[in-house]
């Protein structure tokens, strides 16, 4: 995009809002995948959260992005890693560093 153009804070927010109500849906898309594709995950996302909120804990962010206290998803519905999901994740997380 080559135009000063800028997303609305009204659209920003509704986008976002979509994207953890999609999350929530999702349980097969686990963070392990989410960080090995794209860098990110829930958890990530919620720590974002609670950074520009500034009075949220950890654990409250997270609920509010997993739509249950982030122990009682994570028994539910994550399983343990695979070697080669780390190793993608690994490679995924230090393309990030680029961006900051």
């Amino acid at each position: 995009m080559h135009d000063d153009k800028q997303i609305s804070e009204q659209a920003a927010a509704a986008a976002f809002r979509r994207l953890v109500v999609h999350l929530q849906h999702r349980h097969d898309a686990e963070n392990i995948d989410l960080m090995g594709l794209a860098g990110f995950c829930r958890n990530c996302l919620a720590d974002w959260v609670m950074e520009a909120d500034g009075g949220l804990t950890k654990d409250e962010a997270r609920e509010l992005i997993h739509g249950m206290p982030a122990a009682e998803w994570k028994a539910k519905y994550q399983s343990e890693a695979k070697p080669e999901q780390l190793q993608r994740m690994k490679e995924s997380v230090a393309k990030n560093a680029a961006h900051g």
